[in-house]
């Protein structure tokens, strides 16, 4: 019997539909087989969306509506984008009260690899994919377990259970992609400090097993940018900062390509090579 890898994938800014991750689901799976044949996918990988911002959803909703009500306002679609995109960002940040939004993104998090545990196992390797604000979101869950454990909250604790792959012990591939996590890195005055991959523990599960932090970025994509060249700790935590042109003849060459690293294959193979990489370290 074969150890599946375990993934879970963000989402961005924004307001996606629920089965945002069913293409990028389809398009990782179909590599994986082609490029690994004599393993099916079901027996090798387990996926699990995390669909953070329907946390946000009803508040940003009842919102809008009040601003139109209140006022005869110009660039409507424009500002509803600016309510649900920037409105992500504002709302997830910490504050000194309870039941806050940090922790409820984060218990999210904890209940997807939860999911996680029970479709791979309590020590499968964790790959994460993570897309705009949702590279954030995981860089922090990941790094309050590595370094910060006092900064979970009630909820997100009370979800985990002492297992492996929910204590992030067994974090292996994480994934980001046009990631603003550059401009986050301002809220400190050396830019931050990275989280570890692969996790510090991970060879006491899996002893041939590498790891790798791969950052996609376009540069069209002005929220997105190279990780390695904020400071030394990022240059050493980062694998490689991977230059992409995500999008269509339309989409590739404009801002636009942010919404588009999913559905391009500069992404979508190194990711399936690391999987494969990763699967036969374990299994072979």
């Amino acid at each position: 019997m074969t150890q599946k890898i375990a993934i879970a994938i963000l989402h961005g800014m924004g307001t996606p539909k629920e089965d945002f991750a069913e293409e990028l689901i389809k398009r990782i799976s179909k590599q994986f087989a082609k490029k690994l044949p004599c393993e099916k996918v079901e027996t090798a990988l387990a996926f699990e969306p995390v669909f953070w911002s329907s946390i946000f959803e009803p508040n940003q909703a009842e919102l809008w509506n009040k601003m139109q009500q209140s006022a005869n306002l110009d660039f409507r679609r424009l500002r509803r984008f600016v309510i649900e995109f920037l409105g992500d960002a504002i709302a997830y940040q910490p504050t000194i009260y309870g039941n806050q939004n940090y922790d409820k993104v984060h218990f999210y998090v904890a209940s997807a690899i939860n999911r996680l545990r029970e479709k791979a196992g309590s020590d499968a390797p964790l790959c994460v994919i993570s897309h705009s604000l949702g590279t954030i979101v995981a860089s922090n869950y990941f790094y309050d377990l590595q370094f910060k454990r006092e900064n979970r909250g009630i909820v997100t604790r009370r979800w985990m259970n002492q297992t492996p792959i929910e204590q992030c012990e067994t974090l292996t591939l994480f994934y980001t992609l046009g990631s603003p996590m550059v401009l986050w890195s301002l809220r400190y005055t050396d830019f931050g400090s990275p989280i570890t991959i692969p996790s510090p523990r991970i060879r006491e599960f899996y002893p041939n097993v590498e790891g790798e932090w791969l950052n996609f970025y376009d540069k069209d994509d002005v929220l997105a940018y190279p990780l390695k060249g904020m400071n030394e700790a990022y240059n050493q935590a980062v694998t490689k900062d991977v230059a992409v042109n995500a999008g269509g003849i339309l989409t590739s060459w404009t801002p636009l390509s942010h919404r588009n690293y999913d559905k391009d294959n500069e992404v979508i193979d190194p990711i399936v090579d690391g999987l494969i990489r990763t699967w036969r370290s374990i299994n072979e």
